[in-house]
């Protein structure tokens, strides 16, 4: 089944020119949450995790459904300061400044395989932040999925240049 279908498209949001994917339709869908979570669970399927990691916030609802379908435990990837314990920075380029994203510094295993879930990849930057806190941990990310990918943005090969695997359910054009 094809996730476009539940995915609301939305102009000029945040700002003239950009075309925001929207999966709050998605997610709202119990047809289309199944399909998608399924999806990206069979995208895996034979390979061998320990954990999944989640960016903030979608990537929490998403990665949590897959690490609960692949028995693993879930890694919540936060915007800076949101965290209760001991955690680790990393600092990302944003269209118009810098932001940051942390992670506990005991979520990941020594040696641990993760798989990285979002909703979105555009330009990479904050899965990339994540898939170095990941390694300051000593864990490895083996491969990144996501809902969707913005393929005139480059995030793709700017995780594959760190010898990722990257996988998406469904492709836009554009921003």
């Amino acid at each position: 089944m094809d996730v476009k279908k539940f995915i609301r498209s939305i102009p000029d949001y945040p700002k003239p020119g950009i075309m925001f994917r929207d999966i709050t339709t998605l997610l709202g869908d119990a047809e289309g949450f199944r399909t998608a979570v399924d999806a990206l669970v069979q995208l895996h399927q034979g390979a061998k995790f320990d954990v999944v990691a989640g960016i903030e916030a979608r990537g929490f609802i998403l990665g949590g459904a897959v690490a609960h379908q692949l028995g693993l435990g879930f890694v919540p990837v936060r915007k800076k300061g949101k965290l209760p314990w001991k955690t680790i920075a990393e600092e990302y380029d944003l269209e118009y400044g810098t932001d940051m994203v942390e992670i506990h510094t005991d979520a990941i295993a020594e040696g641990a395989r993760v798989l990285l879930i979002d909703d979105l990849i555009a330009t990479g930057g904050t899965a990339e932040a994540a898939v170095k806190l990941v390694a300051r941990t000593g864990g490895n990310v083996l491969a990144a999925s996501f809902v969707i990918e913005l393929s005139d943005l480059g995030g793709r090969e700017r995780l594959e240049a760190l010898d990722i695997e990257v996988l998406s359910l469904c492709s836009f054009e554009g921003h």
